[in-house]
């Protein structure tokens, strides 16, 4: 189904071919997977995850690889005829600006929202931010306890690339982002995909994914691996100079004015060095009073979620519920390293 508008004319714009939808997130939702599965169908072209074009508000350090207009035009060049063209950067849904620059830059977007219950997704992020540098605290409660410091600039380091992520309590404030997104774009132009769901039925999770974006969703993939699993690095060395701000910066910096083909390929040799530098490694269970803290705490913005999206959360505030278990088990019995690009960004923990 066709949305009834006209996107609005802007510079440099009109010959290129605008996404029809945009994942924003959350990170640690399953976006990596959902984008992976949704590149396999003949009629979708995904562009590579983690633009953030969009969300001025958003501030990454310089190793960050954040693309500039026409680079970000680029991206959707390689399209081959695909009716629908779609983009996924999980700091969108956080960003308060980025949905009004979505809307503005093309009104008719529809917009995938992924959640995870709060606890969950806050440890799986911290596990992130730690296999890619941008976390240096050793506990997941000692980085907790950190957020007054990082947000006056403190207890961070040299290869922090995403201050703004470390604030991970704000993070998880996903009622407040996604009223934002419902109230740019409209309900009929947002589609909400829970973590749960994803995991426990897949085909069919994937077939509404399908329907929203408004393709054919009769032959669907009959497998679902698990594309983004725990991982750690082989050598902190060598990621810390991988993911230096002098370094990372100097390389954009000359990327930048290099051949396009030649760009390219020191992209490819990177993300194969970051490739070799990580193990699938199990992630240590959350410890079960710091776990069962912040359920409580969270209680009552799951209350506020599940008024909001008309639907019963209430699963997500137990200690261990069922279906939490349900997704450690199959988290934990199949694994692939996440891909990480150093001209591209670290991972903005997609």
């Amino acid at each position: 189904m066709e949305l009834e508008c006209r996107p609005k004319s802007q510079p440099g714009m009109n010959r290129h071919r605008r996404p029809d939808f945009f994942i924003v997130g959350a990170p640690k939702c399953g976006t990596t997977a959902m984008v992976e599965y949704l590149s396999k169908h003949p009629d979708i072209f995904m562009a590579k995850k983690e633009a953030h074009f969009f969300g001025a508000d958003l501030r990454f350090g310089p190793q960050f690889y954040r693309r500039e207009q026409n680079a970000y035009l680029r991206l959707f060049d390689a399209r081959n005829g695909q009716s629908r063209v779609g983009e996924s950067s999980v700091w969108y849904l956080y960003s308060t600006q980025a949905a009004a620059e979505i809307k503005a830059y093309n009104p008719c977007s529809r917009i995938i929202i992924m959640l995870r219950e709060p606890t969950e997704m806050l440890y799986s992020l911290y596990h992130q931010f730690r296999a890619d540098g941008n976390e240096h605290l050793p506990t997941f409660k000692e980085a907790l306890a950190a957020q007054n410091d990082r947000r006056a600039g403190r207890q961070i380091t040299r290869h922090t690339y995403f201050i703004q992520g470390l604030i991970y309590r704000r993070v998880a404030r996903y009622t407040e982002q996604i009223r934002r997104y419902f109230d740019t774009f409209g309900r009929d132009q947002v589609h909400i995909v829970l973590y749960d769901d994803f995991v426990a039925k897949p085909a069919l999770t994937y077939k509404k994914v399908l329907d929203f974006v408004g393709v054919d969703s009769i032959q669907t993939n009959s497998s679902f691996p698990v594309i983004n699993g725990c991982s750690s690095v082989k050598s902190p060395a060598l990621r810390s100079l991988m993911i230096d701000p002098l370094v990372r910066g100097t390389a954009i910096s000359m990327g930048n004015r290099l051949p396009r083909p030649i760009f390219t390929a020191m992209q490819k040799i990177e993300s194969q060095l970051q490739r070799l530098n990580r193990r699938p490694e199990k992630r240590p269970r959350l410890d079960p009073d710091l776990r069962a803290s912040l359920k409580r705490e969270f209680v009552p913005e799951v209350e506020h979620l599940g008024e909001l999206l008309g639907r019963d959360l209430t699963d997500w505030s137990h200690e261990e519920s069922s279906s939490q278990q349900q997704v450690c088990a199959i988290q934990n019995s199949l694994r692939l390293d996440p891909e990480m690009q150093l001209l591209k960004q670290p991972s903005a923990a997609g």
